[in-house]
């Protein structure tokens, strides 16, 4: 009997200690979503459309800051080319999965600009003739049975 009274009153503290730290769910940010693809690399790109960002890029990859998950300049350059060719920006998170670095960023440079079209139709066309709303459709070519890679065959000797 006394053991089970003990052990109610465990369970009872558990539960009210549990009660006060449930925490309240914060408002939800609005934002739009797409996908950008690349080789084997898919980037989940979200714009927050609270309001547009005055001090410059905010973007988030992978839960980190795209600087430091972009060590070259050029990935940097490529991931931002869409906000400054329309001369806007808004905070941005993504998340990149598969592939390599350049795939990636490549991927969320189409994800970025399918968001810009969709929010300002009329920087459709200038992303369109810079292609940067087209998929790249190039991927790895499968390795071929009887051969040594996709193209390579194996060595052929004569005698």
């Amino acid at each position: 009997m006394e053991k089970t009274s003990a052990t109610k009153k465990r369970v009872q503290s558990y539960i009210s200690v549990k009660r006060q730290h449930e925490h309240k769910p914060k408002e939800a940010e609005k934002y739009i979503e797409a996908i950008g693809r690349r080789k084997t690399s898919v980037a989940r790109v979200r714009v927050f459309t609270g309001e547009e960002n005055k001090k410059g890029y905010s973007i988030r990859v992978n839960g980190k800051s795209f600087d430091e998950y972009f060590a070259r300049e050029k990935q940097r350059q490529m991931v931002c080319s869409p906000f400054s060719i329309a001369g806007i920006s808004y905070k941005t998170s993504v998340m990149a999965r598969g592939g390599g670095v350049n795939a990636q960023a490549e991927s969320i440079r189409l994800g970025i600009a399918r968001l810009l079209s969709e929010l300002h139709p009329e920087h459709k066309e200038r992303f369109r003739a810079l292609s940067f709303l087209k998929r790249d459709p190039r991927m790895v070519e499968r390795k071929k049975f009887g051969s040594r890679k996709a193209r390579r065959p194996q060595q052929w000797r004569k005698r």
